[in-house]
């Protein structure tokens, strides 16, 4: 899928988690060069006060940042817990 699939995963995930009151912003500063990190970081920070709330958000966005392909197998696993 040439890395669209997690683009398309990311963005599903970022309104289901606005929909609980996170304020991610909108998914289009993923590819712009350095807006990405600050879009990583409110998408860890939304992901730890509003699913996990354990409100650790520099440990989410590390390694959201430095191990990425284990987050979204985080995230998607306490979004079903969720459901």
């Amino acid at each position: 899928t040439f890395g669209l699939y997690g683009l398309y995963w990311a963005v599903s995930t970022k309104n289901e988690m606005n929909e609980m009151g996170a304020s991610i912003p909108t998914a289009w500063l993923l590819i712009v060069p350095i807006a990405n990190i600050y879009w990583e970081y409110k998408y860890a920070e939304g992901f730890a006060t509003k699913v996990k709330k354990d409100n650790n958000t520099i440990l989410w966005f590390l390694l959201l940042l430095f191990v990425s392909i284990i987050m979204p197998v985080i995230v998607q696993s306490e979004l079903n817990k969720k459901a």
